[in-house]
């Protein structure tokens, strides 16, 4: 295992981080906990030194598997994070409440990394500023329940850069990947933060897994070209770990195999140790994957709101991940599944006033029509 310093703090944290986010689950969708513990384990028995987890994974469950693997000495091998859930908090004392809650349920009496999950612009307005986040987040680490602070984020790069301003954080959490250098944060947002001496975290370095399993035939022809023996999952890690702003990517195994599998790759996995060959192969890829995007929306937002309620932009997302990744049933899935029945396409009223403000020029209504077409029919 390979570690890294973690921002201007002075630990040293292993450059794979285990996600609980995605724990092996029984017939019934609980938690396997024997599976689950014996994964987390053999991590820390491997060199894993960083097990993260949050309130809502597992609808309230990982926290307490996380809890009782880090029981028989492994609380003391590990930092641990765990995340407040931002958008429930309504008043000063849920800040409280929760924290204290999650320590019961993961047996410790603190938490090494705290973070403010994942952050936007309603919670952070709305729940966060409008409640004293930063007189709570100041007494938790003078009173010895938290060791250092940070925040996950969902946004836009604006947002994420006045948030890194507005207090003294240790680190943070974005999404990066080979495809995603411009979505949320991106590099922009990653150097940003790391020359302010912030730790940076990547999560969905595999997106979601899209990256990582059934990868179409033409991609997967580039990758075999370039190397037959390194699998696609290798050479999305070993490209995050490239850039030496990251301190670390968390990963969301849930099997052994995939445990075991993770922490070989680290093996050569510094940072800066990518040849331009090899940089230039998973670029070859990235263009490969946006050759096949439908509808050239950047999210700019411009559209919105719309007066009708669609969600322009996440619909078009939807369309592009499933004909980027060739997996139309699973991402019909999702838009059914995280889109409210009153911001899907179907909703669209013809009005064309999103048009009208399109910078691309995008012909919207009639892409909108598609979507229906392939996912609400």
């Amino acid at each position: 295992m390979k570690y890294r310093k973690f921002g201007k703090t002075e630990e040293e944290v292993s450059i794979l981080g285990f996600g609980a986010m995605r724990l092996p689950v029984k017939e019934d969708k609980t938690i396997d906990e024997l599976k689950a513990i014996e994964m987390i384990r053999y991590g820390i028995d491997n060199g894993i030194n960083y097990v993260d987890t949050a309130w809502p994974y597992h609808q309230g469950e990982s926290e307490i598997v996380v809890g009782n693997a880090l029981n028989d000495g492994y609380r003391e091998k590990v930092y641990l994070a765990t995340k407040l859930p931002s958008w429930l908090i309504n008043k000063y004392e849920d800040f409280d409440y929760y924290l204290n809650e999650q320590l019961k349920k993961l047996q410790t009496n603190y938490i090494d990394f705290y973070l403010v999950h994942s952050v936007n612009a309603r919670s952070w307005h709305n729940n966060l500023l409008a409640n004293n986040l930063f007189k709570f987040l100041d007494e938790v680490k003078k009173d010895g329940r938290v060791k250092y602070v940070g925040f996950s984020f969902h946004d836009e790069l604006p947002l994420f850069k006045e948030i890194v301003e507005s207090y003294d954080w240790s680190f943070t959490q974005i999404q990066f990947n080979y495809l995603d250098h411009h979505y949320q944060a991106g590099i922009e947002g990653l150097k940003f933060a790391a020359e302010k001496g912030m730790a940076v975290i990547a999560m969905e370095p595999l997106r979601g897994g899209s990256i990582a399993t059934d990868i179409p035939a033409d991609i997967e022809s580039i990758w075999k070209t370039a190397d037959p023996n390194r699998s696609p999952v290798e050479w999305a890690l070993r490209y995050v770990w490239n850039y030496p702003e990251i301190s670390l990517l968390l990963s969301g195994m849930n099997t052994l195999d995939q445990v075991k599998e993770n922490i070989s790759f680290t093996l050569n996995a510094d940072a800066e140790s990518l040849t331009k060959d090899e940089i230039s192969t998973v670029y070859k890829v990235k263009e490969k994957y946006l050759s096949k995007i439908q509808v050239n929306c950047t999210a700019c937002q411009y559209c919105m709101p719309c007066p009708h309620g669609v969600s322009i932009p996440g619909a078009f997302k939807y369309l592009n991940d499933a004909f980027m990744f060739e997996k139309f049933e699973m991402y019909k899935n999702n838009y059914l599944t995280y889109t409210k029945e009153e911001n899907r396409a179907s909703i669209c009223v013809e009005c064309g006033e999103c048009e009208s403000k399109c910078p691309q020029n995008i012909h919207i209504i009639d892409e909108l029509k598609r979507i229906v077409e392939i996912f609400e029919k």
